[in-house]
């Protein structure tokens, strides 16, 4: 299957190796974000602009995560009443620090297709690991978005803790799949 997402986006996605190791971002929007992202128009996102436009302004978003843009990417986000839309404002509001809001967007997405996926690749991460029960929680009968929200909130004031790493892979993992099942439409 070809890659629905253009050559700009894949280079917006390499551009910083850095992008995305915050569980919860603390600072303004780094000028790195702006460079890349200022100016870019959602269907410029897609290798056939033809497809969906809610889908294509819900991968701008994302874009805007990645690079720890989080007002921007609320701005955008907050307008699209899709689950997709839900979705990345429900991470918005998590990497902020509000994870109560992060929540109630969760739900507020339903069971959005990407669970079963987030799962499933999950699964095998989780499985390595020590065992541990806030990890388990996330994988209990599929994933459970709201209980992966409690484990960043446990874990990002501990980076040198085992959890605080394998929440930022998680994270990382929930980001890609997302944003490819934008991509797709």
């Amino acid at each position: 299957m070809p890659d629905a997402r253009s050559p700009l986006a894949m280079r917006i996605i390499e551009a910083n190796p850095n992008a995305y190791h915050c569980l919860v971002v603390e600072s303004d929007t780094p000028a790195v974000a702006h460079q890349l992202l200022d100016g870019v128009r959602p269907e410029q996102l897609l290798a056939d602009p033809n497809n969906s436009t809610a889908d294509a302004k819900a991968m701008l978003a994302g874009l805007w995560l990645w690079h720890d843009g989080l007002d921007e990417s609320h701005r955008i986000s907050q307008t699209l009443e899709t689950p997709n839309g839900k979705f990345w404002h429900a991470i918005m509001h998590r990497r902020e620090g509000d994870f109560s809001n992060s929540k109630f967007w969760y739900a507020s997405a339903g069971h959005h297709p990407v669970l079963a996926t987030l799962a499933a690749k999950a699964g095998p991460m989780i499985g390595a690991a020590p065992a541990d029960n806030r990890l388990l929680r996330l994988i209990l009968n599929g994933w459970h978005p709201a209980a992966f929200v409690d484990l960043v909130e446990a874990a990002w004031h501990h980076p040198a803790d085992s959890l605080h790493s394998m929440a930022v892979q998680l994270q990382k993992l929930e980001w890609q799949i997302l944003f490819e099942h934008c991509a797709r439409g």
